[in-house]
């Protein structure tokens, strides 16, 4: 059997929470993560068995946690080769190659998927989130199937949770098994939640399907976070408004309902800042930004975006101000290149298609308006690259251009951030992302404002060469300290100090936190 990648094992020890710590510090439960994608999967290559490591983001901070405590991991089966690896009980020694804790795959139908997918997290939750409600697609076939496989996970739930243990839903695709749990499993073992998009004010929320079902179903949790305090302050709201005999109280965040108390926090989510820039300044990192210059030709100054090709990722917008910007000034053209690495995402949905298609459209639209024999105003690929690929990238861009029109927190920013270890580069960022609460020395935006985006393009490229350092060594100690390392030590420790405090009315205290 192969091995595709490498894994984050090796992270155990960063935010100065060892292997040990985490082990003696749960104590006598266990961890129990549920999430839609799973840590590790297995796929034919020819005939063999490879590994594929999902080392970014969500996975690469819980596998070192999990592999320190020994617990179970509950996900979505979706490699050609799962079935053929697992157990009787559909387990698998995780990861591959060291084992630390049990992988459990939940096998979906094509059905499933397209309906609890594809159709209810991704046409319903997902742009109601997203303040986006006229992109709401509902069919009762995705609420069916949403919350049947909410009840398949709670299932393996049960297989795996024991009296003291503390289960960790992840996301939206989740939002009705914290309350199919609270009645299954034991009343000692703590759930907890983190929702890792936006919530909506309450005027948006209530145009949601099934919106109070899904506000009850989070109510099952002891412990529920989002990335910064609007969104726990728009859930507390939607709760207040439409739950019958909740009872709110914004001061300590908590919720009373239904004979249970359920805490809401804020956490913000970070990224690996260390192993980012350890990349940035690595010999393939410099290998490929050398090749990738001189293959596109690039100008002399570098904008960047990376993004999933999303609807709420405001990259018209961006093409639009970056048009803007060229003829305002038109001593930049042939001195700036915009270079934006999209991925395509959820493509089978119509509201992605189109997306994928304006931008296309945009991009052509500015290039065939500006470009010369010599000069191309914005490179787009697609490809796939390597993590030191994209870090070379972000390190030797001069600018970056994060313009969602909402996002959770979006850690591409935090990314851009930390790969800048020469401390040159500006970021300029929308005010609607989670990040704009926590990167205070960004130049903030508007994405719907075309002419003050294009303002901040101005300023961030004319900006003093000590202002731009000593806004990027700022920027780079809030990344640094607000890791990823970081953000999983105080879930954690907060689920440890409810659990702890269970029975005697406690509830979490919000000193020292971000």
């Amino acid at each position: 059997m192969s091995n595709n990648t490498t894994g984050a094992g090796d992270d155990a020890d960063r935010g100065g929470e060892s292997s040990t710590d985490w082990a003696e510090a749960i104590g006598d439960g266990g961890l129990v993560v549920v999430s839609n994608r799973q840590p590790y999967s297995h796929t034919y290559d020819g005939d063999d068995i490879a590994v594929e490591v999902h080392a970014g983001g969500l996975t690469a901070g819980l596998d070192p946690v999990m592999q320190a405590v020994g617990g179970t991991w509950i996900a979505w089966g979706d490699g050609d080769a799962d079935r053929e690896v697992v157990d009787e009980n559909d387990c698998v020694a995780a990861p591959p190659e060291d084992p630390g804790y049990t992988l459990r795959r939940i096998w979906l139908s094509d059905e499933e998927v397209d309906d609890y997918y594809y159709g209810f997290s991704n046409q319903v939750l997902w742009p109601i989130c997203h303040s986006a409600l006229t992109r709401v697609n509902e069919w009762q076939s995705y609420w069916e199937r949403y919350r049947t496989v909410n009840e398949r996970f709670v299932e393996a739930v049960e297989d795996h949770a024991e009296a003291g243990d503390i289960v960790w839903f992840q996301d939206y695709h989740f939002a009705l098994a914290p309350a199919i749990a609270r009645e299954r499993v034991d009343d000692e073992t703590l759930l907890m939640q983190f929702w890792h998009i936006p919530w909506p004010a309450w005027d948006t929320f209530r145009g949601c399907p099934h919106g109070e079902a899904i506000l009850e179903g989070l109510l099952g949790n002891d412990l529920l976070a989002f990335h910064v305090a609007r969104y726990r302050e728009n859930f507390l709201a939607c709760v207040e408004a439409a739950v019958d005999d909740a009872v709110v109280d914004h001061e300590t965040g908590t919720v009373s309902y239904d004979g249970r108390t359920t805490q809401v926090t804020e956490f913000p989510m970070g990224v690996q800042a260390d192993e980012i820039a350890e990349r940035a300044a690595s010999e393939e990192a410099a290998a490929f930004w050398d090749e990738f210059r001189a293959e596109y030709d690039l100008a002399d100054t570098v904008a960047v975006g990376v993004d999933r090709l999303d609807y709420s990722k405001g990259i018209p917008e961006r093409l639009r101000a970056l048009e803007q910007f060229w003829e305002r000034n038109p001593e930049w053209r042939g001195e700036l290149t915009y270079v934006e690495n999209g991925s395509e995402s959820r493509s089978q949905i119509r509201a992605y298609q189109d997306i994928q298609a304006r931008i296309e459209e945009g991009v052509e639209r500015v290039n065939d308006r500006f470009g010369t024999d010599d000069w191309t105003p914005v490179v787009s690929f697609r490809d796939y690259i390597s993590k030191e690929a994209l870090a070379g990238l972000y390190r030797n861009s001069d600018l970056a251009l994060i313009s969602p029109i909402r996002d959770g927190m979006n850690l591409v920013a935090q990314e851009y951030v930390a790969a800048q270890v020469d401390d040159d580069g500006v970021l300029v960022l929308s005010d609607q992302a989670g990040a704009g609460s926590l990167l205070d020395a960004a130049v903030m935006v508007k994405p719907q404002d075309t002419c003050a985006f294009t303002d901040a393009i101005e300023e961030a490229l004319t900006m003093p060469e000590a202002e731009r350092r000593a806004r990027m060594r700022h920027l780079r100690r809030q990344v640094t300290e607000n890791d990823l390392a970081a953000w999983t030590a105080l879930n954690l420790k907060a689920a440890m100090a409810l659990r702890d405090a269970s029975g005697s009315g406690a509830t979490l205290s919000m000193e020292g936190q971000p």
